[in-house]
């Protein structure tokens, strides 16, 4: 794949916006949205957002609140369900195969960032359900290893499985977006196991990032090893 082919139509780019802004009053709708670190957004450049995933209302969270169009990929068993397979749909969101190696996602994936686009992703690889962080999956650290472009942290407060229930009880949970500082991560040198254990480390740093935008009761296994804000 040529490292210009990556597009976004016009077409796409307008009903993207119709959509972010349905999406966002709905949220507004039901519960109360606060985004805070917004300043630290680098402007007209490629870069790589990672954010906690608990559950199914963070990727809408993120992507309608972002203020520049964000790509994102979902896991392709998603796209079957009735409301929010729609909304991956028109949103043309990159289906994924969670757990299987896919070298033409991966070079899509590089595509998107080496053509000046934004790429959304998990690095828990999905949904814990649960707000404790679960450890990095080793495909990240390659990921970030070969699109070399900054990483801004993300941390998402309150969007549990229940925030739908409860938004449409009147209760309105506060759901926050935390963003961080963009992370410039160290060069990986080195061969076979010594190469991967690098990238592995390269994403346990963006976790530990994120960690340090949370609660202590979010921070799961990076608990100990959180980066918290200068």
């Amino acid at each position: 794949m040529s490292k210009k082919e990556y597009h976004v139509s016009f077409a796409l780019r307008v009903r993207r916006a119709v959509l972010r802004t349905v999406v966002r009053f709905l949220f507004h709708i039901l519960g109360r949205v606060k985004v805070t670190g917004l300043e630290n957004i680098p402007r007209g450049t490629s870069y790589v957002v990672a954010a906690n995933h608990v559950s199914i209302y963070d990727p809408p969270l993120i992507l309608c609140f972002w203020p520049e169009m964000l790509e994102a990929i979902g896991a392709v068993d998603v796209f079957d369900k009735p409301i929010q397979g729609e909304l991956l749909k028109l949103y043309e969101t990159i289906p994924v195969h969670r757990g299987e190696y896919d070298r033409a996602l991966i070079e899509k994936m590089l595509a998107i960032l080496r053509s000046g686009y934004r790429l959304m992703i998990a690095p828990e690889g999905g949904r814990s359900h649960v707000t404790a962080m679960r450890r990095a999956k080793p495909g990240v650290g390659y990921i970030l290893d070969e699109a070399r472009v900054p990483v801004i942290p993300i941390g998402i407060v309150g969007t549990t499985d229940d925030f739908l229930k409860n938004g449409l009880k009147g209760k309105r949970p506060l759901l926050e977006m935390r963003v961080g500082q963009p992370i410039t991560l160290p060069p990986i040198e080195g061969r076979g196991e010594e190469r991967r254990a690098a990238r592995q480390r390269n994403a346990d740093l963006v976790m530990q990032h994120i960690a340090g935008l949370l609660p202590p009761e979010y921070r799961g296994v990076y608990a100990d090893s959180a980066i918290e804000p200068a």
